[in-house]
């Protein structure tokens, strides 16, 4: 862990304000690990429920992991919170009313700070959503992925149609705002068969929908075997158009690259992490970005969760911990920042980097020039070409 005086000496940088702070705790255990996932989750004994020993351990490993954290966070309010996993929904909301429990007692949450919990469809879950609201969880985002069976299983999702319906009609008995996750691009998938989805989807007027294309990622399953009749980058595109044109019609604004959402529902703490907020992260797997006046920490903990409790409960969760170099900044702030669709002011770069414009200036110089940024020199914003060509716009601003 790293030591508070060396974090406080003087450096590099120079940060007039810390940002806002969220929190994000990993749970790391599903069901079935999806052949397109690359996230931190393992099967829990293959695939049975989740049990009291297990769930017990693993919170007080949690309590250990923050209570080690505090003195790099001593006093800053958190402004959200993001139950990930894996499943978080496997624990019972007694569990998570435990744990959210234990986080109000040792950090100072903000008046409605927005507390998020990932939840699949499926038996174990559907019937816990109630709980989980009144466990202190304010809103649910549903990995629904798909309404077809035939893609479900195509995804190695353990849930029915039937039952993402189901789950969707409980998160809106529950919960005063939640999002439906689907997935687009999918094997064999046409332009007709996402509008279906996407219909049956929008049918809720959810408040937030997160979408995003099928991607084969190193270390997959998918990686190994990949799917056949994966659509085009032209029907992708199409695909991607059809979305943001339907879900405007349904009174959704696309703010993000993969995030739709009605005024007043955008994510809070994604938002943090698009805008280069600071986050610490517990949990196995976990990552963690934190400012101090002249630099910037990135931590991760320990993956595999046996040995992360192992870890936690003797004060040593992080496995390792470096400085996010000085020349690496703009890039790490672009990654983030380019993705929101109106951008971030030139302000905000100055103040979350501690860098000065002329650290950014011939690499703005280049994206207005290749039409990929907004000319205005107070915002970083991307054009709508830019938009499009995300990935060329962020690589002007990688270290050369």
């Amino acid at each position: 862990m790293a030591d508070i005086i060396r974090m406080m000496r003087p450096g590099t940088l120079s940060l007039s304000a810390l940002p806002p702070l969220s929190l994000y705790v990993h749970l790391p255990w599903c069901l079935r690990k999806c052949p397109y996932c690359d996230f931190n989750s393992h099967e829990f004994r293959a695939g049975k429920e989740l049990d009291d020993d297990t769930a017990a351990r693993y919170l007080a490993a949690l309590r250990a992991d923050l209570e080690a954290s505090l003195p790099l966070v001593w006093g800053r309010p958190v402004i959200s919170v993001f139950i990930g996993g894996g499943t978080p929904s496997l624990f019972k909301p007694s569990q998570i009313a435990e744990l959210i429990s234990d986080l109000r007692a040792r950090l100072p949450l903000e008046p409605g700070c927005e507390i998020t919990m990932e939840a699949n469809p499926g038996t174990f879950e559907r019937e816990r959503f109630a709980g989980f609201a009144q466990a202190g969880v304010t809103r649910l985002s549903i990995g629904v992925q798909s309404f077809d069976d035939a893609q479900l299983a195509a995804l190695g999702r353990v849930h029915s149609s039937e039952q993402a319906h189901a789950a969707i009609e409980e998160a809106a008995r529950s919960f005063g705002t939640f999002n439906i996750d689907l997935m687009y691009a999918l094997p064999g998938q046409t332009l007709d068969a996402l509008a279906q989805d996407l219909d049956q989807a929008l049918a809720y007027r959810p408040p937030h929908l997160s979408v995003y294309h099928l991607t084969i990622e190193p270390n997959t399953r998918f990686a190994n075997q990949p799917p056949e009749h994966l659509p085009d980058p032209d029907l992708a595109s199409d695909m991607l158009d059809l979305i943001t044109d339907r879900t405007a019609i349904q009174g959704l604004s696309r703010y993000e690259v993969s995030a739709y959402a009605r005024d007043g529902h955008r994510c809070q703490h994604n938002l943090n992490y698009w805008q280069f907020g600071d986050y610490l992260g517990i949990g196995a797997g976990a990552h963690g970005k934190l400012s101090f006046a002249h630099r910037l920490l990135r931590q991760v903990r320990w993956r595999d969760p046996a040995t992360y409790m192992a870890k936690a409960l003797e004060g040593q969760a992080v496995s390792n911990e470096n400085e996010v170099a000085r020349s690496e900044l703009p890039f790490e702030f672009m990654l983030n920042a380019l993705r929101l669709k109106d951008g971030v002011s030139m302000q905000s770069f100055l103040e979350r980097t501690g860098l000065p414009p002329s650290s950014i200036a011939q690499a703005m110089a280049q994206g207005r020039a290749k039409g990929l940024l907004d000319p205005d020199p107070a915002v970083i914003r991307p054009t709508p070409l830019g938009f499009d060509f995300l990935s060329d716009l962020q690589a002007l601003f990688l270290a050369s």
